[in-house]
């Protein structure tokens, strides 16, 4: 059946402008990390998609190496979008990486310009898109210039095949270099995704003052630290299809009795508000003026709909933040 976006889908949303660009994103973004590859129906992600764009979420964000198999959740996003999505291209931003391995050798991992650009080329052939809204630098590479990372990124734009750029889990002083090496060909750095959540604080005290200062926004990504701030561990039991039971990024033995104490009281506070654990989590990272948009990611339509619910809460009080934050405490479940 053909794919025609509900009417009111602008409706609902929240969007925020992305540091001092004209650029606006959802305050909820959908990531296809997980959930696109070729493991999952092709019928379950259609269904995603579609509800995401009903519910007013513009922003799909991939990588190339999203699968699995490597590749893959680009090669399913760019064919439901060619079935569905081509006649809205103008209402999406739809963004890719490279930096982490992509193929064997020394020219598909890291940040050299050769590595770059011919992997948004390929990003761009598995998308079926003439140019992608986005195009990060995935990660920092210790052993290039990063002059010659940004330079890549700058000939992206001015090729036509990205409209901006971004990076993602740069220290704040390698924050500051991309920006001043792209200040040298005219492209702004528009956008920085790092890590956070209540238990991985450590964009607080040194990334967010320093993109504020630039005038760069900011998606989070991993704001329910992996599923530890779900109630799917509240128990102490780890459920055999759960991600701490089956993904190498969350391992069991975290689970310890002073992660249990913190995700407890943090639940607890959700059910004074009348949220979910998860939605709690989303709220506590909207509260920061820095944050432009928080990546979420969803293995059904349901999982999807109740994240987005986290829109509808009110704000959290001062009085809520003071009593997250015994809670809240870095370094929570991370190792």
């Amino acid at each position: 059946m053909t794919f025609v976006a509900a009417e009111n889908r602008y409706s609902e949303m929240t969007y925020r402008r992305t540091g001092r660009s004209g650029l606006k994103l959802p305050a909820l973004s959908l990531g296809l990390w997980h959930n696109f590859g070729h493991d999952r129906p092709t019928d379950t992600q259609r269904a995603i998609l579609r509800r995401a764009f009903d519910l007013g979420v513009t922003h799909f964000d991939l990588a190339n190496n999203y699968g699995p198999p490597y590749g893959s959740a680009e090669t399913n996003f760019g064919r439901i979008f060619a079935e569905d999505f081509l006649p809205y291209r103008d209402e999406l931003v739809i963004s890719t990486k490279a930096g982490y391995d992509m193929w064997p050798g020394p020219y598909g991992d890291f940040g050299s310009r050769k590595y770059l650009l011919s992997s948004l080329d390929a990003s761009l052939g598995r998308l079926g898109l003439d140019y992608v809204d986005i195009f990060y630098s995935h990660r920092p590479d210790p052993e290039t210039p990063i002059e010659e990372t940004m330079g890549a990124l700058a000939s992206a734009v001015q090729q036509g095949k990205a409209l901006y750029v971004g990076i993602s889990s740069y220290t704040p002083e390698q924050t500051r270099a991309a920006a001043a090496a792209l200040a040298e060909y005219n492209v702004p750095l528009l956008i920085h995704q790092p890590r956070y959540s209540m238990f991985d604080r450590h964009v607080e005290d040194g990334l967010f003052p320093v993109l504020d200062e630039l005038g760069v926004g900011s998606i989070c990504f991993s704001p329910l630290a992996q599923g530890l701030l779900t109630d799917r561990y509240l128990s102490g039991n780890v459920p055999a299809d759960s991600r701490a039971a089956t993904s190498r990024f969350l391992s069991s033995d975290v689970l310890t009795d002073t992660y249990l104490e913190r995700v407890r009281g943090l639940n607890a506070i959700a059910a004074e508000r009348g949220q979910t654990l998860a939605q709690l989590a989303v709220t506590w990272i909207l509260r920061q003026r820095s944050v432009t948009s928080v990546l979420v990611g969803a293995s059904s339509v349901g999982q999807l709909e109740q994240t987005v619910a986290a829109l509808d809460a009110p704000t959290l009080t001062p009085d809520e933040i003071a009593a997250i934050e015994p809670f809240a405490v870095h370094g929570t479940g991370l190792r």
